[in-house]
């Protein structure tokens, strides 16, 4: 990847995760990055095709950070716990989640692009749901719990907190959160709640 095309897709999320995909211009990444429009379009024709550039590569960041997870998690607890953490950077940066950002778009975005959105989240919440049978079976789970919409709810949960979070307590609110995550699989207060 060429280096201008590198410096053009991580300004182009950055833009996305503040303001949405409506919500940025070619103007604004011209100006962020301080090169033309015209060398813009020359990496990506259209918006979309920046889009589709910028799912692909936060998908690969996720796949090896959750490969990362998958090798090195001790149980299924650790493994949901260290995802929750995914989004800490998100909350320390004031950022949303790049697919969120296009996910509230709706219908406004392209067909192709809402797909891969759609696909994203259902690869996540599927992850998900691995790691919480994982816990069921390793027992760092709450056996009560059930596994497909409980890993919705936690992936629901995350994006919405890491909103939230951007306007209350940003990234401690958002470890607040991420406790609260803990607590609700295992069914165990926190030794600081059980202090109180």
């Amino acid at each position: 990847m060429s280096d201008t095309r590198a410096i053009l897709l991580g300004e182009a999320e950055t833009l996305v995760r503040r303001q949405g995909y409506s919500g940025f211009s070619y103007a604004d990444l011209s100006a962020a990055v301080g090169i033309r429009k015209a060398s813009i379009h020359h990496h990506f024709r259209t918006k979309e095709d920046l889009a589709t550039a910028l799912l692909a590569a936060y998908e690969a960041r996720y796949r090896t950070a959750l490969d990362g997870i998958e090798r090195e998690a001790s149980n299924g607890l650790s493994g949901i716990l260290a995802y929750a953490r995914l989004y800490l950077g998100g909350a320390e940066q004031g950022l949303g989640c790049l697919c969120a950002a296009f996910a509230t778009e709706g219908e406004r975005l392209p067909e192709g692009l809402r797909r891969e959105v759609g696909a994203f989240f259902a690869r996540h919440i599927a992850w998900i749901e691995t790691r919480l049978r994982q816990g069921q079976a390793d027992g760092s789970v709450r056996a009560s719990l059930e596994p497909a919409a409980q890993a919705r709810l936690v992936v629901a949960g995350l994006e919405g907190a890491l909103v939230t979070e951007r306007l209350l307590g940003g990234a401690e609110g958002f470890g607040v959160v991420i406790e609260a995550l803990r607590e609700s699989l295992t069914g165990q207060a926190s030794s600081a709640t059980n202090r109180a």
